[in-house]
């Protein structure tokens, strides 16, 4: 089991009644995914998974003025129902974000997250973790709303996951 460092990690654990299947499928389709990935107001206008390991995991989030904010990373772990980690430090096949020549991204800080998904009884117990390079960037995505942003966009998973 990894130790979280509290200067560089955000976590959260929550039970959910919902199996982890189907949370898998919300996780890793990108039909399913876009309803519900950002608290809304905003909003998922594309998504992009190529779902394994050097696999492409891009999304672009819309402000409600409309404003969009491209996200690309690179899928470092897939272990089906069971553990999804993904980085914003490297693109698709492992390719290494260099400095100037990046794509334009939502966040300027790194990160590793991952998805651990563990049944519990008719549900779930989910636990998010984002990793970060350095305390500044872990404490601009905690600013950020980062434990309050990632719970209602569980929620709303939640929900949509009534309708899968």
């Amino acid at each position: 089991m990894n130790t979280l460092d509290s200067k560089l990690d955000l976590s959260f654990e929550r039970i959910v009644d919902v199996p982890k299947e189907l949370i898998w499928k919300a996780w890793t389709t990108p039909e399913h995914l876009m309803p519900w990935f950002c608290p809304a107001p905003w909003s998922v206008v594309a998504c992009e998974i190529d779902l394994r390991p050097g696999g492409r995991f891009y999304t672009v989030m819309q402000s409600p003025e409309g404003k969009q904010f491209p996200g690309d990373g690179c899928y470092l772990e897939v272990v089906e129902n069971q553990k999804l980690t993904w980085t914003n430090a490297l693109l698709q096949d492992f390719r290494p974000i260099a400095g100037v020549a990046q794509p334009v991204q939502t966040v300027d800080f790194k990160f590793t997250a991952s998805i651990a998904l563990q049944s519990h009884g008719t549900g779930t117990r989910y636990t998010a973790t984002v990793r970060h390079a350095d305390e500044a960037g872990c404490k601009q995505h905690a600013d950020m709303g980062f434990h309050e942003g990632w719970n209602i966009a569980l929620d709303q998973l939640i929900v949509y996951s009534r309708k899968m």
